[in-house]
C-alpha cells in the first residue's frame, strides 16, 4: 500500500471525523482511495470469479457503511483496517443474498489463506465463517480482520492493537486453528492447521 504525501493530514481527518464532522470524511477518502481499492481487489481475490462485486463497488458499498457508523481511528492503519472490515460485512452481506437466492445451488468458492495454506469455502461457509470470527476473543479476531481482510502485517497490527509482533503471531496461530475446527470439526484433514 502506498502511504499519502502528508500522513498528518489523515490524522487530523480522523480525529475531525471522530468529533462527527462529515466534511471530514468527504476529505479523508480521496487521500486513502487507491490503498481501498488495493484493499478491495486483495479481498476479491479470495472470492468466486464471477463474483458480482469489482472493487470500485466494494469501496463505495464499504464507505457506504463507514459514512453510518461511529469511526474511531488513530490512524491511517487502524482507519484502513476498519474499512477492512467494513469491505467484509459487504462481502458477507452479499453472500447472505447470493445464498437466500440460490439455496443450496451454484456453490460458489472463496479461499482463505495466510500465504502457506489454503482453505477454500462455498457461499454458505463465507457466513459460517462471519459467526466463527463472531465468536472468536475480541483481539484474535481483530488480528484475522487486519491480517486477512486488510492484508496488514504483522508490525502494523502490533502497532494497531498496541502489542507485541509475538502476541500478533501467537493470536493468529490459535485463532487460524480456532476458526478450522469450528467450521470443520473432525471432517478436515488438518492441512489448515
Amino acid at each position: 500500500m502506498t502511504m499519502p504525501e502528508d500522513p498528518g493530514e489523515v490524522t487530523q481527518l480522523l480525529r475531525a471525523v471522530k468529533e462527527g464532522r462529515r466534511e471530514a470524511m468527504d476529505r479523508l477518502v480521496p487521500l486513502v482511495y487507491d490503498e481501498l481499492r488495493a484493499l478491495a481487489r486483495r479481498q476479491l481475490r479470495h472470492e468466486r470469479s464471477d463474483h458480482t462485486l469489482q472493487a470500485t463497488a466494494l469501496v463505495h458499498e464499504a464507505y457506504g457503511k463507514l459514512v453510518t457508523s461511529a469511526i474511531d481511528a488513530a490512524d491511517r492503519a487502524h482507519f484502513l483496517a476498519i474499512a477492512a472490515r467494513a469491505m467484509r460485512q459487504v462481502l458477507v452481506d452479499h453472500a447472505r443474498t447470493h445464498n437466500a437466492q440460490k439455496r443450496g445451488g451454484g456453490r460458489a468458492r472463496t479461499t482463505l489463506s495466510d500465504g502457506q495454506a489454503a482453505v477454500e469455502f462455498r457461499a454458505d461457509e463465507v457466513l459460517a465463517l462471519d459467526r466463527a470470527l463472531e465468536e472468536l476473543e475480541p483481539r484474535q479476531r481483530q488480528v484475522v480482520e487486519f491480517r486477512f481482510f486488510a492484508g496488514m502485517e504483522e508490525q502494523e497490527i502490533a502497532t494497531v492493537l498496541g502489542v507485541t509482533d509475538r502476541t500478533v503471531r501467537r493470536d493468529w496461530v490459535k485463532a487460524r486453528a480456532w476458526l478450522y475446527h469450528a467450521l470443520y470439526g473432525e471432517q478436515g484433514d488438518g492441512s489448515a492447521t
